[in-house]
């Protein structure tokens, strides 16, 4: 047989598509297909369908599966019916057709159960693993992984092995055998990072590795393969730089909620790398723990232009996230927009939203948020971080309502699941010591500065500042409660330097306010603690709006306390008792 001529265009395709150039593949088939006398084989529809999915053309590339699922049929061909059977239940599966996904899940079985060992069975094995594990059938979901892995190495084949070792090492994770399941986890790894695996299975491991890492609270993997997959999704995969400030690190330059992350037609334009958007949604998540908020919400932007229509839930992350930063900036309005999107794109916005609404002056409903959020998550196997951040978001929720009981209830259950871990996890570690230490303060027992400062210090090892600044904000008042002023203020001064850094507004007002008030001295003018508190974030420009969310009381609460110090203080107005407050040393 002779070699194809760079005329034959069908043949340049499949010399592309092996190249992995799939713009050009789709551009050379796509043009050959619209003359209805050019037929194409069942494996150059599939080799359509790949190139139309990766050129961002999904409804293309399903009816190109579609056509090549009835060509391997009329050539009686199961094996290639079948594997195309399973692309196209994977395929409806992110389109949110689940009727669809499972017939054609049905009939991949229907293909190839009864065959004799082939390669295609792992994918049937991998869905099985999947569904087992769903219903806690560990057992059976192992069982499947390895047969999955038997298939593999039977074939030779790096791709279906990599696959193999990841879904066993997801089974392993859920099933609470941390160290095994990272083990294989790396392993699988390795073969991504050597280049030894196709383009599809690439982006599939990253997307895969780095959900599995979160979930299991590995903050360390997740930096790094979230690092890593961001440099393989870089162009040559395009040759244009991203729109819009993406990359800058720049905060938005809007303060109006409504602009602040609006939606966006979520398509891939040719020649893009599908998997960058989920990628980057996943670097949004790390960006934040680590303290990088304008770039993280810029990089938020980016993601839900890149994210593909058939893999919404990155983009309600990335919208998440966004509201996480938009909230701990003060920027309340706009966090509540950036919720809402993720939770129009089906992603339940717990404890973000229980966390905005407790900022807003809205205990019931924090309560109530977070309290359903944790009912509906109750099997700890999956996502650990998922359900270890709901219990710290309760602990806080419950100390501002002043219920101690419930507060200490949720602390215990973050330490039990932190101490469930199969090895230590400094991430839960560091928020079950943070809760414990918030609880045993709020109790005013002895024993609170020890869980802080093992807190501190595993903050201060992950690197994540907005935390760390958080808990030496505790540490300040454990310090003025034994007496010790002089940490109290070292530790307040570190805070307000750190919050102000990261444009956390209303937390740096109030280590400023905390900072103002020093030791317990007596107030001028007959004011109380509480008061003080309230003229010294008057007197730092903020609103009543700002001074609730600080504060954490009502705006209602905030005019009665003004009220009162300008009676007792003698004042008209918020220029003259910040006059006083100033003349005073009370700022």
């Amino acid at each position: 047989m002779s070699a194809p001529t760079t005329t034959d265009p069908v043949a340049r395709a499949r010399d592309a598509a092996a190249r992995e150039s799939w713009a050009e593949a789709y551009e050379l088939l796509h043009d050959h297909d619209r003359h209805p006398e050019r037929g194409l084989t069942a494996d150059d529809l599939s080799v359509l369908a790949d190139s139309a999915w990766w050129s961002g053309h999904v409804d293309e590339s399903v009816a190109a599966r579609l056509r090549a699922h009835a060509a391997y049929l009329a050539a009686d061909d199961h094996r290639g019916a079948g594997l195309t059977s399973w692309w196209l239940y994977y395929e409806y599966t992110g389109l949110g057709r689940p009727a669809a996904a499972a017939g054609w899940l049905h009939r991949a079985r229907h293909h190839l159960e009864d065959l004799p060992d082939c390669p295609e069975q792992c994918f049937l094995a991998m869905t099985a693993a999947e569904e087992a594990s769903a219903h806690g059938d560990h057992e059976s979901a192992l069982a499947a992984t390895r047969r999955m892995t038997a298939l593999a190495l039977a074939c030779g084949s790096p791709d279906l092995l990599a696959l193999a070792r990841q879904a066993e090492s997801r089974v392993l994770l859920a099933a609470g055998r941390r160290a095994e399941g990272l083990a294989l986890l790396d392993e699988a790894m390795c073969a991504v990072s050597a280049g030894e695996l196709s383009g599809m299975v690439t982006g599939w491991l990253y997307c895969l590795a780095l959900t599995q890492c979160m979930e299991a609270a590995d903050f360390a993997r997740a930096v790094e393969w979230t690092n890593a997959a961001m440099e393989w999704c870089a162009p040559p995969w395009t040759g244009r730089p991203p729109d819009g400030n993406a990359d800058t690190g720049t905060a938005p330059d809007t303060e109006d909620p409504a602009a602040a992350l609006t939606p966006l037609p979520m398509t891939v334009p040719s020649g893009e790398n599908p998997f960058r958007g989920v990628c980057r949604a996943h670097r949004v998540e790390v960006l934040d723990l680590l303290g990088a908020w304008a770039l993280a919400e810029a990089e938020a932007r980016q993601a839900c232009r890149e994210v593909p229509v058939d893999c919404l839930e990155s983009a309600a992350a990335a919208y998440y996230a966004a509201g996480d930063v938009q909230r701990r900036q003060g920027r309340l309005e706009a966090a509540a927009v950036s919720y809402g999107h993720a939770h129009e794109l089906g992603r339940i916005p717990q404890p973000g939203l229980a966390l905005l609404r407790l900022a807003q002056g809205r205990a019931d409903a924090a309560v109530a948020g977070v309290d359903l959020a944790l009912a509906c998550r109750s099997d700890p196997d999956h996502d650990v971080l998922g359900r270890a951040r709901l219990l710290a978001a309760r602990t806080e929720v419950a100390l501002a309502v002043r219920d101690l009981p419930g507060a200490a209830k949720a602390a215990a259950d973050l330490a039990a699941l932190a101490g469930a871990a199969d090895g230590d996890v400094p991430l839960l570690r560091a928020l079950a010591d943070t809760a414990l230490g918030s609880v045993a303060l709020a109790e005013r027992r002895p024993g609170a500065l020890l869980p802080l400062r093992r807190a501190l210090a595993g903050w201060l090892e992950l690197r994540v500042p907005y935390e760390a600044a958080q808990v030496r904000m505790l540490l300040a008042a454990a310090c003025r409660t034994a007496g010790d002023e002089e940490a109290a203020r070292l530790e307040l001064g570190t805070a307000r330097a750190v919050f102000e850094r990261l444009g956390a507004v209303p937390d740096a007002r109030r280590a400023a306010a905390l900072l103002g008030g020093g030791s317990r001295r007596r107030l001028p003018g007959g004011l109380t603690a509480r008061e003080a508190e309230v003229l010294r974030l008057v007197a730092s420009g903020g609103t009543n709006k700002d001074i609730a969310g600080a504060l954490v009381i009502s705006e209602h609460t905030v005019a009665r306390h003004l009220n009162n110090i300008f009676a007792k203080l003698g004042v008209g107005s918020r220029t003259s008792a910040t006059a006083y407050a100033y003349a005073h040393d009370l700022v």
